[in-house]
């Protein structure tokens, strides 16, 4: 969505009032409820012909009995968020919302790539770093982390594991820094978000053959601490733990050369889980194309098992399946 439809987007639904709004956001995915929820923070007051220009023919009739929107959009973004997502979702994502409308630098990077995103930040001190990449989503942090070097990368996720908070004018500070590396400029406005056990972990689920080496690290300078974010993490090898209708759900949602891949190098008692929680027809095709396929890179593999866990994770924060907590390893791709 673009920038002009995100606007248009937040007059809409200041239009439609806040029930409607409700359904709305019930539909949306995170990153477009945070993009138009920033939107809305920022509106304050719309002139009658905004609403006009943007509710179109269907909404005209309704727009020619407003002169306007006037209302206390902060309010209006808590109680919208929280009927459509609940109490403990909406918390997180109003505070981070409201505490920053302003913060265009680091929301920018979520639409960067990964390799731009180091690039743009590998001269910056490691919990310069740390602090940005709490900020991304864990994937996409798992990447940028991935361009670093082995000590950088080391550094920057023990930093992640411990850091429970940032203060606002720290944030305000890197995002002015981040604002200005993104318009060619070079030395930083505002956020909130946390690191912590969960972040690390998230983004350890996403780091493929570094994870163990990181992993390490931070046993060797907090034993407690890596036990603790182990035992957060779910990893590819980890399907095994869940039970057989949970694996019926996930392969629902799993289109099958996603499957193919994702399996090659796992072991064969998590094939062979897979393998019984399919029909016996789907089953037969699947052994039949895992074995037609050969030697697969080892990038493609953690590529696809990310996809999967990415739907892993999602099913489980809707409800439909619950994760087990231990840790694991990829093997090999042969």
């Amino acid at each position: 969505m673009s920038d002009d439809g995100v606007a248009r987007a937040a007059v809409l639904l200041m239009s439609l009032g806040e029930e409607a709004s409700v359904e709305v956001f019930k539909h949306l995915g995170p990153k477009e409820v945070q993009k138009l929820g920033l939107e809305l923070a920022k509106t304050k007051s719309i002139p009658r012909e905004r609403i006009e220009t943007v509710i179109d023919d269907f909404r005209r009739e309704a727009a020619k009995h407003q002169d306007g929107i006037n209302a206390d959009s902060d309010e209006y973004i808590r109680s919208v968020l929280t009927k459509a997502l609940g109490n403990d979702k909406a918390a997180a994502l109003i505070d981070r919302i409201l505490t920053n409308n302003d913060n265009a630098g680091i929301e920018s990077l979520k639409w960067m790539d990964a390799a731009s995103v180091a690039e743009l930040i590998k001269n910056e001190h490691p919990q310069i770093i740390a602090t940005i990449l709490v900020h991304l989503d864990a994937d996409q942090a798992s990447d940028v982390l991935k361009a670093f070097s082995e000590r950088t990368r080391n550094d920057v996720m023990l930093r992640i594991a411990t850091l429970e908070g940032i203060q606002p004018s720290a944030l305000r500070d890197l995002n002015e820094v981040l604002t200005q590396l993104l318009t060619g400029s070079d030395r930083v406005k505002k956020s909130s978000a946390m690191g912590g056990v969960d972040v690390a972990a998230g983004i350890l689920n996403f780091m493929g053959q570094f994870e163990s080496s990181i992993t390490e690290y931070i046993k060797e300078s907090d034993a407690e601490l890596a036990q603790r974010i182990q035992d957060k993490m779910f990893v590819f090898e980890n399907l095994l733990e869940l039970d057989d209708r949970s694996i019926q759900l996930l392969m629902r949602e799993v289109q099958s050369e996603t499957l193919v891949v994702a399996l090659k190098g796992t072991s064969e008692t998590l094939k062979e889980k897979i393998f019984k929680n399919m029909s016996s027809r789907a089953a037969e095709m699947l052994r039949e194309d895992l074995e037609a396929k050969g030697p697969v890179r080892l990038s493609e593999v953690e590529s696809e098992q990310k996809e999967i866990l990415k739907v892993v994770r999602r099913l489980a924060e809707e409800g439909q399946i619950v994760l087990g907590s231990k840790g694991g390893d990829e093997g090999l791709v042969e």
